[in-house]
Parts: C-alpha cells; structure tokens; sequence
C-alpha cells in the first residue's frame, strides 16, 4: 500500500502491518532514577573502559560482499559479553559460544535490577516470563560523536533490530533524551512508519515484552538530542558521549560459559579484546590466566 503525499514522491510504508497502538507490554518510568542511584552510575562509568569492536574477526573474515567495520560507538556489558564477531545470542540455534562470562553488576545496578524484577513480575502475564528469569546481562551502550579523520561525526543512532534473550527487556537512560521507535518487520527499502515512539529521559527505566513489543516489532534510535551540552564519563580517546543506555536482559545459565571453555575458534576470535580488557580488569585477568594459550600465538 502507497502512500502518497501531496506533490511528493511516493513513500511506501508498511501499513498494512501497522497496528493499533497497544501499551500492553510496554511501560515507561519517567523519574525512575533517584539522584543518589544517578551519582553512584557516573562513578561506575569513570572505572571502566569500554571497546571498540568489529564486526568480524580475522578467523571468521566478512562474508562475500561485506567488508569489515568498526560497530558505531564503543560498548561494555557485564554478565556476560556478546562479542559482536561471534554474533551476539540468537536462539534457538545461535547459543554456542556466544556469551562469555563477565563482570558481575556494581552494587547500584544490582539493586536496580532486583526492583525490575519485581516489577516484571507485576507487569507481565507468567507466561511471557521464561523459567528462570533474572536480569542477568547488561549492555552498556554509549551515545554521541566519534572522531574520524579529523572531523567529528554523530553516531547517536542505532538501526532497526530485536533482541533475542528471551523474556521482557529494561533500558534504563542517562544524559540527553533518545528517541525510541518500534516498527513492524518490512521489506528491504521500505520506510516503516513506527507505531510507538517513545522519548527516553535522563533517569527513565523504560520495561518492554511479550508477543508484540518483544516477538515481533523491531526497535530503533532514531536521534540522541543535543542540547545540553553533556560529556558523560567514562573518558574514551576519539568518542564524546552524551548519553548512556544500560540495556539488561536474560540469557540462560548453561548458554554463558567462561572464557577458558570457548571452543578454540571462537577463543581466538575474542582473544585479543579480552587481552585489552584484562589491562583494567581483574576479572579479565583471571579468566586469561586459566584460558589454554594460543598455539598459533
């Protein structure tokens, strides 16, 4: 179906997949984060010291007609870390190898999680909360310029995409408002039309699943604000944050292993980031200490 604009050109949207505007399943917390809870996360964020990573490894090069590339922005997780090179988590089949053990959660962030819990429980039908749930990972995304080639760039933005942990999500928000979206899945070059958008506020706690929001809708920042004037810790060279997103999910105990016990493939694929964590973290340290080292090192 077309839609047409008044003395434009044509834009196909995909309407005829839109529905109508259902808030079951997705809840939003405006002043969610105390001040006290804000200044514990700033200092957190000072201490750590995110990667850049790539899309592919050396061991597993891009795919005919794709070339290697730098993810938009510098990342962290605790938990467990998805390395972008191994595909993040993909049930039911992309679970191998896929999610290495990491950091556990400051103290701040795991009382959060434990009120997320509880309000999950509240929120959600039982049948949309898998056996076992607890918010387990946590993506730490940050938001803002990198500097590339001397000029400095707006990589505030994240595309269209679902995430695959099963159960309902929770992205808790510092610095600038995003805008969030959720569209239906569409076709290759058609624009989808959102069916929510959602403005996320310094200190919200935005909470989504179930069969909509969850399974079937994709989500997307569409823009970072830039009116305030924020630089966010941590310090990164080339990288001027304004905003960060923790994102916590749930993936099941048995799919993260340590990283000693990665299949040799994909050790080595994620050898040299944990090496560059391990600089400042003495988690990443150990789990290097008791890893088998690299015969081909």
């Amino acid at each position: 179906m077309l839609w047409l604009a008044p003395k434009r050109t044509p834009m196909p949207y995909s309407r005829a997949k839109r529905p109508q505007r259902e808030t079951a399943g997705h809840y939003y917390f405006k002043d969610y984060l105390s001040a006290g809870a804000r200044a514990e996360l700033l200092h957190f964020l000072t201490n750590i010291h995110p990667l850049w990573e790539y899309r592919y490894s050396s061991e597993r090069p891009p795919p005919a007609g794709r070339s290697q590339r730098r993810l938009l922005r510098p990342v962290y997780w605790l938990g467990n870390w998805q390395f972008a090179c191994l595909d993040y988590y993909r049930p039911p089949r992309g679970v191998a190898d896929r999610c290495v053990k990491a950091e556990a959660f400051p103290p701040v962030l795991a009382r959060i999680v434990r009120d997320v819990e509880s309000r999950v429980a509240k929120l959600f039908p039982s049948a949309q909360v898998p056996r076992g749930f607890h918010l387990n990972t946590c993506l730490i995304n940050l938001y803002g310029d990198r500097e590339e080639g001397g000029r400095w760039l707006d990589s505030a933005r994240v595309g269209e995409h679902r995430d695959f942990e099963p159960g309902p999500v929770a992205s808790l928000s510092i610095g600038e408002r995003a805008l969030l979206q959720f569209v239906m899945p569409h076709r290759s070059g058609e624009r989808a039309e959102p069916f929510l958008s959602q403005w996320l506020d310094d200190g919200s706690l935005q909470v989504f699943g179930g069969p909509l929001y969850k399974d079937r809708a994709l989500h997307r920042v569409q823009r970072v604000d830039d009116r305030l004037n924020l630089k966010l810790p941590p310090a990164i060279a080339g990288f001027s944050t304004r905003r960060v997103n923790f994102t916590f999910r749930f993936v099941p105990e048995t799919h993260v292993i340590p990283f000693e016990r990665l299949g040799a493939e994909a050790r080595r694929d994620v050898r040299g980031y944990v090496e560059v964590l391990a600089r400042h973290s003495a988690f990443f340290r150990e789990a290097l200490a008791r890893a088998a080292p690299d015969p081909d090192a």
